[in-house]
């Protein structure tokens, strides 16, 4: 029971608790720069999520075998190494949405979410739970992209993706897709995100006191969620 409580925190960890553009603040260039259109938020996110988990997933398999003093190089060998895969699957497949993301596809290899992964986390644990950690890392990613994509995209252009939604009832404020309003947007939901978890955790930070206290049995405060 603990080993699968195990790896489904690791699997939900970059949802919210670390979510890598609302917690750990990463990648924050191409999270304004495609974040105009609903449509780009999910395409750019499951691009890096691809990205990130087949990287983790062989860095894991390979970390005892790079040899320590190279292993940065390595690693970006190996993100690199997707992301031409990527990009020659989308302008196979997908043309619009590569034209659309445009210079942010090559540049995912430098994306600080997928190098900091591959260093604090895919270089030190099992292949299984790498796999787990950059498939939660990049759907948080994606989920966090495409909310601040279709925030900026209803009051920027009053469409969503791609659909006329509010641009009849009122005119769109197009400060919203420019990068003023980027940062705007960007700034109010990680405000939302801390407003919404501070109670979370300041009631388990208590909690955790508690347990180790030997007055804790009986102790009205205990009781009520902490000292």
């Amino acid at each position: 029971m603990d080993n699968k409580k195990s790896k489904l925190s690791i699997f939900t960890n970059g949802f919210i608790k670390e979510n890598p553009i609302l917690v750990l603040v990463l990648g924050t260039c191409p999270t304004l720069a495609v974040s105009t259109q609903g449509s780009n938020g999910i395409g750019m996110g499951l691009c890096v999520t691809f990205v990130l988990t087949f990287s983790n997933i062989f860095i894991s398999a390979l970390k005892k075998i790079i040899p320590d003093k190279v292993r940065i190089p390595c690693y970006i060998v190996v993100i690199s190494t997707f992301v031409t895969v990527l990009q020659l699957l989308l302008q196979a497949y997908l043309p619009e949405l590569n034209k659309s993301l445009g210079l942010y596809v090559p540049l995912i290899v430098v994306n600080c979410i997928i190098l900091g992964r591959a260093e604090a986390f895919a270089n030190k644990n099992s292949v299984i739970d790498s796999t787990l950690d950059g498939l939660g890392m990049g759907l948080g990613y994606t989920c966090a992209l495409t909310i601040m994509a279709c925030i900026r995209e209803l009051l920027g252009a009053g469409t969503l993706f791609g659909h006329v939604v509010t641009a009849n009832l009122f005119s769109p404020m197009s400060i919203f897709v420019l990068a003023p309003g980027g940062f705007f947007t960007f700034g109010c939901i990680i405000a939302a995100l801390n407003k919404l978890t501070k109670g979370k955790r300041e009631k388990k930070q208590k909690e955790n006191k508690c347990l180790g206290c030997g007055n804790a049995d009986g102790c009205p405060a205990a009781e009520e969620g902490g000292c």
